[in-house]
Order: C-alpha cells, then structure tokens, then sequence
C-alpha cells in the first residue's frame, strides 16, 4: 500500500514562494521514484496576508499543522510589517505551540562551494548543531518599568528548566551516536559568567554522558567556540547549545559552509510535528527575479525526508544538491549562479531521476 504524508506548506513572505515551489518539484520527483505519495496543503501566512487581514496565526490554521506530518517553510519577513511581529507570531509560536524543542542546523561544505576559511575543503567542514529552541532569551519573560522615560529598565530573563536541558542534551547524545562520525559531542556555553543557566546545562550534561561511554564530550565557551569554528572547524562533530548561542553560532556556520543560499535547517519534535526552512531570509528585493539559489530550501526537503523516515529518498536529493553544486553552478550567491531560481531546481530534479 503506498504511503502517505500530509505536508503543511508555509510559502511565506518575498523569495519564500519561488524556492518552496523548487523544492516541492523536488519532493515530487523523489516520491514518485521511491513509491510514497505527498499531499501538501497551502497556508497563506506572512506579511501580506498580515497587511490584508490583520491576522498572523489563527488558531484554525495551527490546528490543522499540528496533525500534519511535517511542515515545509519558505521564509518569514516583510518591510512594511514591523520586525519581531511576524517572527514572534509564526516563527516562535509554531515552535512554542507544537513543542519543536530542537533545532537542527546541519553545517556541510560541498565539493565546489568556496568557504571564506582558507586551506578548508570539505573534509574540514562537516559537524551538526543541535539548539535548544523553546527556553532561554527566547521564551519571552521579562518587561518594562517606566518604560520612555530616563529611568527605563528592561529586562529579559533567561529561562532553562531542567525538563527543557535534559532532553535537548540527551537527543543531542542520541545523533551523535547515530551520526556515527566523530561520536564527539561539545557543549557550548559560558559557565564563567552564566554561572546558573550553565550550571544547570553543565551538570546535566555530564550525567547524561554516564549513559553514553561510546560518546566523547568536551566544553567550550560560545566565544571560544566562534574561534574554533573559523581557525579548526574540523575540531567539531555535534555542538549541543542553548537558544540564544545556537542562533549566534549556526549563522557562523553558514557562512563558513557557503552562505545562506545553501544552508537548511529543522525545528523538531521528535513526538510530533516538525518544521523545514532554508536559513536564509525571506531576500524582498529578490522577489520575482528568479535569481535566489534554491538549494537551501531544496536542503531543507531532504532534512524534512531524512525525519519522517523515507531515507533513500533523502539521499538521493543530497546526491542531486552534490552533483549540481559541484558541476554546474558558478557561485551560490543571488544573480551569481549561472542558472535562474527555477533553472537550478530543475538541475537537481532531472540527476534525481537519472539516479
């Protein structure tokens, strides 16, 4: 009996909708080759549905992404709607409401992508970043006293529960061990100065490491960790972190793996539902160009595969992303490709055919 995936398609805001198009042409080509089927369903949210109807995540659209089996993400970000509006009320609130609670930020130089690291190739560049995605700086406790006066105050608190800690650790000790690589995992952190919050990240790190003999574990502060990443990244196998670094660290990531264009990412339940998003922007004064690389967004299909379990189809599109990266593109930067938007999605889809 062929099987089914129910996918909630998010186009989002400028370039979102030409990449997710390419991906899903994507997601089409390796369904039918491996013998699943994929029904999407469409969600108008972002800035323009927010300027036209003043809504940004109603609850009769949240429901049914939960009961899909994963959510597919274009990009989130228009200039006419304040920062933070749309970010908070989508981005934040489906990660908060459905419990992603890990996020998962492959960082992997491809054959033929240049890194801004010198003497660096592909076998120096391959570790995986796993953040916690719901606690910390994030979570939005805190607020205002005398608020537009002299003596304002604002204050934001860090919040990180050992329920919260515990589980992105242990999920972090579990990929390491499937990853199968290294098997070293580090924890980033600063427990010189954020003397609670990492003590509490620190001390429960190290008694989940007891269950993991097979795992290597070491330390770094997230300053040292922006070091190394740049001078020895090939150090690195799996970082575990808390919110607020992990954000930090994996933009680095992408920019030592090739920049934006090229870098995808997962926010996880692994209980539930999980959402796929090209790290990049959502590029406004790229819309209807056809000139972004889509193979973030492409990436980002293959993670959402390599999740719900179909793997020969995951990989098959990461042979395609190799191939096309390696052999055709010039350059992964916007207008630099050689190849329009649409034309680069098309690459990728006929080698995965030929596979």
């Amino acid at each position: 009996m062929l099987k089914e995936y129910n996918i909630s398609v998010i186009p989002g805001d400028g370039t979102g909708p030409e990449v997710v198009t390419e991906g899903i042409k994507v997601l089409d080509t390796v369904a039918e080759k491996y013998d699943f089927k994929l029904n999407f369903t469409h969600y108008r949210l972002g800035g323009e549905h927010y300027k036209a109807t003043g809504e940004i995540l109603p609850e009769d659209v949240l429901e049914p992404l939960a009961a899909s089996d994963a959510i597919y993400l274009g990009a989130i970000g228009h200039p006419d709607v304040k920062p933070g509006v749309l970010e908070k009320g989508i981005l934040l609130k489906i990660r908060f409401d459905l419990d992603q609670y890990i996020n998962l930020r492959p960082v992997k130089l491809y054959e033929g992508v240049m890194t801004p690291i010198k003497d660096k190739g592909p076998e120096d560049i391959d570790f995986v970043v796993v953040r916690e995605n719901t606690e910390g700086l994030y979570a939005g406790a805190g607020g205002f006293l005398k608020r537009g006066t002299a003596d304002e105050v604002a204050v934001q608190e860090s919040i990180n529960t050992r329920k919260g800690v515990e589980r992105c650790i242990r999920y972090a000790f579990e990929f390491c061990r499937n990853r199968n690589k290294q098997k070293k995992l580090t924890l980033c952190g600063k427990t010189n100065v954020l003397t609670f919050a990492f003590d509490l990240w620190e001390r429960a790190f190290y008694e989940v490491a007891e269950e993991y003999p097979d795992i290597e574990t070491d330390y770094a502060h997230v300053d040292a960790i922006c070091m190394w990443m740049v001078k020895n990244p090939e150090w690195f196998d799996v970082i575990v972190t808390d919110n607020m670094f992990g954000d930090i660290i994996t933009d680095l990531g992408a920019m030592i793996q090739g920049g934006m264009g090229i870098a995808a990412g997962a926010n996880i339940n692994p209980e539930g539902v999980s959402m796929f998003e090209p790290i990049g922007g959502s590029a406004p004064k790229y819309t209807g160009r056809q000139i972004i690389n889509p193979i973030a967004a492409i990436s980002a299909a293959q993670l959402m595969l390599e999740t719900i379990g179909e793997h020969k189809a995951a990989s098959s599109i990461e042979q395609g992303v190799i191939k096309v990266l390696r052999d055709d593109l010039k350059d992964v930067a916007a207008g630099k490709m050689g190849y329009t938007t649409q034309e680069v999605g098309d690459l990728v889809t006929d080698y995965v055919k030929g596979l």
